[in-house]
Formats: C-alpha cells, sequence, structure tokens
C-alpha cells in the first residue's frame, strides 16, 4: 500500500520507487506533513524580517490589552504549545464518543478558519504544555496572510513566488477553505519528490543555490525538542516538524521528519546526508512503518555518515 518512495543523498536523488499508475509526478496527499511546509513559509517571511520567533503573535483578534492570549510568541504557536483549548483525537484525556473534534472540524466545517482557531479559548498558560492541535498550524498561515496581504502582495500566490519557483517545486497543491485560506494543517498534495525538495532544504541549513531562503537559525529551531513537551518528558515534537528523540525509527535522535496521517513521512537524517520519502495509504500505514524502519536502517548501514 506504498505509493512512492523516493531517496535522496547530498541533494541528489539515487532511488525511487512508485505503485501502480503513479509516477514521479503525480500529485500525493501529505496530510500533516502541511504543517511542516507552514513552519516553512513562515520561516520565509521570518528570512524578509517581517516576524521573529520570540515576538508575540500580531492576531488582531487578541488585540487588547487584558486577552491573556496576546502573550502567546510565534514560537509557542510553532511548538504546538500555545495553550489553546481545542479537542483533538491525539489529548490524552480524547474521548471518541464525545463532541466532534476542533482538531477535525478545522478540516471539514464551512467555517472561516483562521477567524475559528483565533476564538479559541486558552487553557493553559502559552510555551507551557505541548498539544498537538491543528489550531496551532492554522494560526501560523493565519500570520502568514496577514503579513503578505499587508505589503500587499497576492495571498495565494505568495507560496509560489516566495519558496516553489525558488526550489524548484512545480507540483504542489495547497488547498484552502470557503474563505480563501490555506489549509496548511494538512491539505496539501505533491510529487515524492517535491516533498525530497523540501527535506532537502532543510538539509542544506536553509539554503538553495547559494540564497537563504531561511534565519540561519531556523532550522536548528525547527529541528530541537520543544521546551514544552520535552518538560512534559516527550521528546518528540519541535517546530511543526516531529523529532526522532523517542527512537521512534532506528536512526540517529537527532533525526527530524515532517509526518502525515497514513503514513506520509519526509524524514531529514543530516547526519548521513540523506532524505527519504514515503508516500502511501491509510490502510498499509502499519506495515508501511515496519518496512521504513527497515529502509532506514539499511540505507544508514550503506551510506557513510557525513564527514
Amino acid at each position: 500500500m506504498t505509493a512512492a518512495v523516493a531517496v535522496t543523498w547530498k541533494g541528489r536523488l539515487i532511488g525511487e520507487r512508485y505503485g501502480q499508475g503513479i509516477t514521479a509526478q503525480t500529485r500525493l496527499e501529505g496530510w500533516s506533513m502541511g504543517k511542516s511546509l507552514t513552519a516553512t513559509l513562515l520561516g520565509v517571511l521570518m528570512q524578509q524580517g517581517v516576524y521573529t520567533l520570540t515576538q508575540p503573535a500580531p492576531i488582531p483578534e487578541w488585540n487588547t490589552p487584558d486577552d491573556p492570549r496576546a502573550k502567546i510568541r510565534i514560537a509557542d504557536i510553532l511548538n504546538m504549545s500555545s495553550g489553546l483549548r481545542i479537542k483533538a483525537p491525539q489529548d490524552p484525556d480524547y474521548d471518541p464518543a464525545g463532541p466532534y473534534p476542533d482538531h477535525l472540524y478545522l478540516y471539514t466545517g464551512s467555517v472561516n478558519s483562521f477567524h475559528y482557531a483565533a476564538t479559541r479559548p486558552l487553557q493553559w498558560p502559552p510555551g507551557k504544555v505541548g498539544r498537538y492541535h491543528n489550531s496551532d498550524p492554522v494560526l501560523a498561515n493565519y500570520l502568514i496572510r496577514l503579513a503578505v496581504e499587508k505589503r500587499g502582495e497576492d495571498y495565494l500566490s505568495f507560496p509560489r513566488k516566495a519558496l516553489f519557483d525558488k526550489i524548484g517545486v512545480r507540483t504542489m497543491v495547497m488547498e484552502a477553505d470557503p474563505f480563501g485560506n490555506f489549509l496548511g494543517q494538512g491539505y496539501e498534495l505533491a510529487s515524492a519528490r517535491d516533498w525530497a525538495r523540501l527535506g532537502n532544504l532543510y538539509l542544506q541549513r536553509g539554503v538553495w543555490n547559494g540564497e537563504r531562503i531561511l534565519p540561519e537559525d531556523f532550522v536548528k529551531f525547527v529541528s530541537t525538542v520543544a521546551p514544552a513537551w520535552q518538560a512534559d518528558q516527550r521528546p518528540v515534537y519541535g517546530g511543526f516538524f516531529w523529532i526522532n528523540g523517542d527512537g521512534t525509527f532506528p536512526v540517529s535522535k537527532d533525526v527530524y521528519y515532517m509526518n502525515g496521517a497514513g503514513g506520509q513521512r519526509t524524514i531529514v537524517i543530516p547526519s548521513h546526508d540523506l532524505v527519504v520519502v514515503r508516500l502511501g495509504h491509510f490502510k498499509g500505514e502499519t506495515l508501511a512503518m515496519k518496512g521504513l524502519r527497515n529502509t532506514l536502517a539499511l540505507l544508514t548501514e550503506a551510506v557513510p555518515p557525513s564527514k
């Protein structure tokens, strides 16, 4: 049930395989790998001097002196630790028999997703509790739209002009809610090669063809375990990227990756200059992850560590 696998070493494609009816140009769903794409687009704006990690997020709905949400920093949002109240299937106290979770409603509700996320109340102090909630990447996309339109630019073409055209991504399609807001928490489709291109931007520390696309410290930020998650003894999440801190994959614990439902993965292995992409179908996820772990073990044995 795997649709595509692509492997690059030092930016060079060294192997790829495709399922029946799939080619190197076929757009495949990445699901929550889109969160890492969202981080990248926000990072582009940081490199352009628009935002910083440590500044309070300038969300209009929080723009009152007594609103505790005004203290949420952009770093807290990227670390999935904004503290906003939202129900998600990954919550420790999640009840499947309870109300439809906000986490999924942000995909399926016919609402302005940006406004919905921005009007959730605070549940915990910002930066203190790590929870995998779609509200945070939705808010990051909100920040992107606010900045782009404030400059008088076209929001819908921003990803293409600011990122995709620069790194050679040609197949990426980003879908939007009924209000034209990109659903960058996980409604993107692209070929395995293009997901690998995005992974290689991080392998190259945010530089592409000599041009710095992301701030120098941004790659380190997204690939470092978030303080709130570390405090909870779950060293698995960074800045809209997952971290191999619990040894999920048989590679070093500093490996980080884009992670989407159904076994979608783009894995960055700096110690071996490797990027590995696996895309496929929900039904095959369990076996696919076993196969992917075996693949990574073989690859890191066959490819010498970087000097």
